[in-house]
């Protein structure tokens, strides 16, 4: 699954903006197993045969499941997931057992989302066919079963699919819903003729059955776990390709299909790559990824197998709208729901609690896939990023370790975040660097082929490592992901003699809001590099080391940025390394810098080192470097916020730093210019806009206002970002003329990014009429959440005050996946120490205590941006007084 959390609501409009030597089964599970779980262990499901009746008018469903289960101890009762069902009929059959079983009581617990089926005899051990006949809610969120409502031009339309990650397949069949009860199944649907029916297998037979009805049977699928399980139907149409012997497709609404090419390339290309990669060849007769109108609060794409679901925004390209960011951002999704296909699906996590095996690894796969198959994007740089946003969740108190002890469902849910995905990521790339990537590989293949069909745990994938390896792995792996937090590597001293110099280090701990926490211990790993130098050294950090390095000039620690830690120099050694900043490899300068901005927002070096960096950084550097001291202007931007005077002494600086490098940019596309560099063009407009400048949004209101009368004003590459620019700086009768825009559209791909940029107003009364919006029927219903929480961003006590004052309405706007997470959301970039009780008070009315740590992260950010605006910029202040700020 690939996740959508969003940094801002700038980000939210522009981006369119988810073991053992035998595979355990459920019933061979530890009793600590059995305390992460919900179902008993008496009775284990092998198969199940399903038929379902959608009634897509009424938002309902008729559903019979016959489960070939098989009973391994004697017992009264079976209990399985099941939500939101009415049961008809339940009956038990021995498949060899001649006995005679009375229909079960039936009793539905819908706070432990089960039924439990109760019989007046105890039930001997063997083989049985339950048979359930039951119906069942289709939603209008991504949860289970649901509608998605979409525009055309031929009116309304109506789609169905299916969302069942973590733990929704209960909504759509009564079963042994946890990842470890991996079992086949038989899916027929009774639907409409004229419209498709998709699932993860290909179709085995469709039957007529009069009066506009098909029974559409698909062929058995694999072993598998259940939230892997789905179901599609609309009105759609199908493009496909063959790759290593499967059928590659991409399935669209009607029309839409030339859109999806690029996917559709993409997917043959990973698909060859990955086959290779891990040595078993993908085992499914297919792989469709299916396009869907909407969003969702939770992800934005989900690996069910043979059949990707997909939003169009993170699937689609159209030519009039998508940049080349989205074509990158297509690419890597492809590639991250791809890699689940065997890390996922073909095995699986046992529990919840080892999620980071899916999510973590499927990141790390689907960014060196990008990597390799288009090298001319130069993605290897967001390596440091990815490692950054991990960094700034992983530093405050609230984190958690990258294997996590999961026991409700709500925990599940909040498990998908950035320690899962960006920290498995960078803990991976770490590990691969250590070890090694053709050792790696080959730990990887045999893990594979060790447990395909089965569940794993993280030591098995470690001891296959090992294995081929060679090398102490498991150790370190621990180390970094049963614990939690970021070591810290301090360059005690470095001495130059005969050639080489002598570096001594120690290890110690990052944080951001504990400076006198006791710190945790890691084995490290660290590569380190003279500036200029061929050769790297290495060694492993546990406690204090001592470090040999070729080469008398600066020593860069963490040269190639794959180790998972911050690194602080003495002041001198610092200096130094600064004086040879343009020398350095982009990666490594975007990871200086990354430490240098963390280090010193939490006082360990001066909160101004960041700005230094920036100041001697040429203006022919890598265009990402810029584009990340671009985001970080803007970052000092948004702390300063509520101090008008202050804030405009940092803006005059930043829009002095950043036009000489958009001067060479400029507004119209190079004919050789590189895909960093039109990326680069857009990220300028945006932050130049926000911090002020009054060309850039001059020339942004011209171009808006020439578009219906010169084609080039608006050029497709740039159409989000002006928008961007002219929805954040609105009047009232520009943002009606938008509004207008995404009335009358009826594409949804575009209409969806206009409603969520009618929401990013700086007008407080234009973000309050966006607020008014979202709770119509008009953006859709999936859209509207996205909308009050992008409101929130800019506008955050307003739109929390209405949260809390229309939270019945907005509840149903809401994915049920996303419930302890998205309204905490709403204040999180609030500057006031009001918003810490409010949300406190929340949580305590609303969130399970075992379900806070989403809100308590909220307020630790905001308690720790208050830290800073208190007590580091003041030092921003002075440096720019002194530098022309």
């Amino acid at each position: 699954m690939r996740s959508t959390l969003l940094v801002s609501a700038i980000a939210l409009a522009l981006a369119g903006v988810s073991m053992t030597a035998m595979a355990a089964t459920p019933a061979a599970m530890s009793a600590a197993d059995l305390a992460t779980t919900q179902l008993p262990r008496t009775v284990r499901p092998s198969h199940y045969d399903v038929a379902v009746t959608p009634h897509a008018d009424k938002l309902s469903f008729d559903g019979q499941v016959t489960v070939t289960v098989d009973v391994l101890q004697p017992t009264h009762s079976i209990t399985l997931n099941a939500i939101d069902m009415t049961f008809s009929s339940v009956r038990l059959t021995p498949t060899r057992l001649k006995i005679a079983i009375a229909a079960p009581k039936v009793t539905v617990d819908a706070k432990a989302q089960t039924a439990t089926f109760t019989f007046a005899q105890p039930l001997p051990a063997g083989t049985y066919q339950l048979a359930m006949s039951y119906t069942g809610k289709i939603g209008t969120q991504a949860n289970g079963l649901f509608a998605i409502d979409y525009d055309t031009t031929a009116g309304k339309k109506r789609a169905l699919y299916t969302q069942f990650e973590n733990s929704d397949a209960r909504r759509f069949i009564p079963s042994w819903d946890e990842p470890a009860y991996k079992a086949t199944f038989n899916l027929a649907v009774t639907v409409p003729s004229d419209e498709m029916a998709v699932s993860n297998m290909p179709v085995a037979s469709t039957k007529d059955l009069g009066n506009g009805m098909s029974r559409v049977t698909f062929q058995p699928s694999p072993k598998m776990s259940t939230y892997l399980l789905f179901f599609g139907l609309g009105e759609f149409e199908r493009a496909t390709t063959m790759a290593d012997g499967t059928e590659i497709g991409v399935i669209t609404q009607k029309g839409k299909k030339a859109q999806a090419g690029f996917t559709l390339q993409s997917g043959a290309a990973v698909l060859k790559e990955y086959n290779d990669y891990f040595g078993v060849k993908y085992p499914l007769p297919k792989l469709d990824n299916i396009a869907s109108p909407g969003s969702s609060q939770f992800f934005s794409a989900m690996e069910n197998w043979g059949a990707i679901y997909t939003f169009e925004y993170a699937l689609l390209l159209d030519p009039s709208f998508s940049t080349q960011s989205d074509k990158q951002a297509v690419f890597n999704t492809a590639a991250h729901e791809m890699a689940h296909q065997w890390f996922g699906d073909l095995v699986t996590m046992r529990w919840w609690d080892d999620l980071w095996l899916n999510e973590g690894f499927a990141s790390w796969m689907a960014a060196r896939t990008t990597e390799k198959l288009h090298p001319e994007w130069h993605t290897h740089l967001d390596a440091v990023g990815t490692r950054e946003g991990a960094m700034s969740r992983d530093a405050v108190a609230t984190t958690h370790p990258v294997v996590q002890h999961v026991e409700t469902v709500e925990q599940a849910s909040q498990a998908f975040d950035a320690i899962t995905y960006a920290k498995g990521e960078a803990v991976i790339n770490m590990l691969e660097a250590y070890v090694g990537p053709d050792a790696w590989r080959a730990g990887v293949r045999n893990y594979i082929k060790a447990h395909a069909y089965g569940n794993t745990v993280s030591d098995d994938l470690w001891k296959a490592v090992q294995g081929a390896a060679g090398k102490p792995v498991t150790q370190i792996a621990h180390d970094f992901t049963l614990q939690p937090g970021i070591p810290l590597i301090r360059v005690a001293s470095s001495a130059c003699s005969n050639g080489k110099t002598t570096l001594t280090l120690s290890q110690g701990e990052f944080t951001k809001d504990r400076p006198n926490k006791t710190p945790l211990k890691w084995h490290v790993p660290v590569i380190a590099q003279s500036i200029g130098g061929s050769e790297v050294a290495r060694t492993v950090v546990d406690g204090k080391a001592t470090l040999d390095v070729a080469g008398c000039g600066p020593v860069l620690v963490n040269a190639g940025q794959s180790g998972y830690y911050r690194t602080l120099y003495t002041p001198a050694e610092f200096a130094a390394i600064k004086g040879q900043f343009a020398k350095l490899a982009p990666i490594d300068q975007m990871g200086l810098m990354g430490d240098s901005w963390a280090l010193g927002m939490a006082g360990l070096q001066p909160a101004s080192s960041y700005l230094d960096l920036a100041q001697v950084t040429p203006a022919d550097a890598d265009p990402q470097i810029w584009g990340n001291i671009a985001g970080s202007f803007s970052g000092l931007h948004g702390y300063y916020r509520g101090d008008d005077a202050r804030q405009a002494r940092l803006d005059a600086f930043a829009i002095k730093q950043l036009k000489p490098v958009f001067a060479r940019v400029g507004w119209e596309a190079k004919a050789d210019e590189g895909d960093p560099t039109t990326i680069l063009r857009t990220q300028l407009i945006g932050v130049l806009a926000d911090l002020g400048d009054a060309d850039v949004i001059s020339e942004v209101q011209r171009r808006y206002a020439a578009q219906d009368t010169d084609p080039k004003a608006v050029p497709a590459a740039l159409r989000k970002t002006i928008y961007a620019v002219v929805a954040r700086n609105a009047d009232a009768a520009g943002w009606d003329q938008l509004h207008a825009k995404a009335k009358a559209e009826t594409t949804p791909l575009i209409k969806d990014r206009l409603y969520a940029l009618l929401s990013i107003s700086k007008d407080k009364a234009l973000a309050k009429r966006a607020l008014e919006l979202a709770l119509t029927d008009e953006p859709g219903a999936t859209n509207s959440a996205g909308m009050i929480r992008a409101v929130g961003y800019e506008h955050p006590d307003m739109a929390w005050e209405f949260a809390m004052a229309h939270r019945a309405q907005i509840d149903k706007l809401v994915d049920s996946t996303s419930s302890s997470r998205y309204y905490p959301g709403i204040g999180a970039s609030s500057n006031d120490p009001a918003m810490i009780d409010k949300i406190n008070a929340y949580a305590d009315a609303h969130i399970a205590k075992g379900s806070r740590r989403a809100a308590e992260t909220v307020i630790a950010n905001i308690q720790y941006r208050q830290m800073v605006r208190k007590e580091r910029l003041p030092a921003i202040d002075a440096w720019l007084a002194k530098n022309g700020g």
